[in-house]
């Protein structure tokens, strides 16, 4: 396809779709490159048991709207492609670091050339930086490095990012739950409701998961319910937040010897009927359907992780007046800001270099403005056009998907006009 060739309509195949299978264990890993800017695209890698080339194909195609939606003319930063990795493999075996290291060793020349990832579900990122190093990749963002301005500065800036730790958690790791924070926040303003009336039930005390409750506790709301793979901890008057986080394995799973006098343990399921305003599934794709959205007493649904409502069950949800505040938009912020710090957005002035305090106020600073902008151009096309938030959200990404096409081209840089 022609540089100047017009974007795939919703709905067409992507540009590259692979399946890959582990000549050790017999898992099958998965690759799909949705579309190219500039030559390149990005999103992460997933790991967990059941992940198919299905579910990674509407991964990457919200990795298209993502990337699209963060599109600003004035910023260095340039959208790329979207694209998502995954592994049918569950990341507690024994075995699943070896299989990703292979499936890296198998996807290096995608990696090297045009496919930039990182942590998804099921992974963190020190351990796809690791698996990365020995499956002989540079970087697992090496990809993007013929695009930047200047190389060596811009992998600095983002070394140096990722040195950062705020209350003991890396900066890497709280951006995406401050831009899903700022989401809710942006959509509780513009319903007039305060975030000390506001309740909220986390799903996932992962990365995601667990930034977000921290977020949004420090914000004002009570968070009531949080859900990890061992079940639900509730309280009705308030969780402490930040216990709960310290008392999590690297799997986000808490050590319920935390728990406090009034925390009750739930089953694995009842953060869905929590008595909140805001649910927040924040673990794993397709949690709520058709049939258990009808337990959702929430007002306001948070996608933070991908793909957690499925259609059937936000047709439904809509019907009764829960708003469903997209993926594509909710967890965009960590892909966002990775690049934000490596183009040069944030990150260069001075006071960012010498302390990591200021460039992690920088970070969440930029977070937080460039998600209210966007949370608040959804909500007010939504309002404009008689849609949901998702319908919206895909609107604006089909109006700036051309624009990026011809400004940028796919396959090599374009003259700016």
């Amino acid at each position: 396809m022609p540089a100047s060739a017009s974007p795939p309509p919703p709905g067409s195949p992507p540009f590259l779709s692979l399946t890959w299978t582990d000549h050790v264990t017999g898992r099958r890993g998965f690759l799909v490159v949705d579309r190219l800017v500039r030559g390149v695209c990005s999103g992460g890698l997933r790991m967990r048991p059941g992940c198919t080339l299905e579910e990674v194909a509407g991964l990457a195609r919200g990795m298209t709207m993502k990337e699209a939606l963060h599109y600003d003319p004035r910023a260095r930063y340039v959208p790329l492609g979207g694209a998502k990795g995954g592994i049918d493999c569950d990341p507690r075996d024994p075995a699943a670091y070896d299989v990703l290291v292979r499936y890296l060793r198998a996807m290096r020349p995608y990696i090297a050339d045009f496919w930039t990832m990182g942590e998804d579900l099921g992974l963190t990122q020190d351990a796809v930086d690791r698996a990365a190093a020995e499956a002989g990749l540079t970087s697992c963002v090496q990809a993007v490095y013929p695009l930047l301005d200047d190389e060596a500065a811009a992998r600095r800036r983002l070394a140096d990012a990722f040195a950062v730790e705020v209350d003991g958690v890396g900066l890497d790791a709280l951006v995406g739950g401050c831009g899903v924070a700022e989401s809710v926040l942006t959509a509780l303003d513009a319903a007039g409701t305060a975030p000390d009336r506001a309740r909220v039930a986390v799903q996932g005390l992962g990365t995601m998961g667990g930034a977000t409750a921290r977020f949004l506790a420090r914000a004002g709301l009570t968070v009531v319910a949080v859900a990890d793979i061992k079940g639900t901890i509730a309280n009705p008057d308030g969780l402490d937040v930040e216990v709960l986080l310290a008392a999590r394995d690297a799997h986000g799973t808490v050590d319920r010897a935390a728990l406090r006098p009034g925390d009750r343990e739930l089953p694995d399921d009842a953060w869905l009927s929590a008595d909140a305003e805001v649910l927040v599934p924040a673990a794993v794709s397709y949690a709520v359907d058709a049939a258990n959205q009808d337990r959702i007493r929430a007002r306001w649904i948070a996608e933070a992780a991908n793909m957690p409502v499925l259609p059937d069950a936000e047709r439904l949800l809509t019907a009764r007046g829960v708003t469903v505040l997209p993926d594509v938009v909710v967890n965009s912020a960590t892909n966002a800001w990775w690049w934000w710090t490596l183009f040069g957005d944030i990150g260069t002035a001075a006071a960012s270099r010498a302390s990591g305090a200021a460039m992690a106020d920088e970070a969440f600073a930029h977070t937080r403005l460039a998600m209210r902008a966007l949370v608040g151009q959804v909500l007010a096309r939504a309002r404009r056009d008689g849609t949901t938030p998702r319908a919206a959200a895909h609107a604006l990404a089909a109006d700036r998907l051309p624009e990026i096409t011809d400004r940028f081209g796919w396959y090599a840089p374009r003259a700016a006009p």
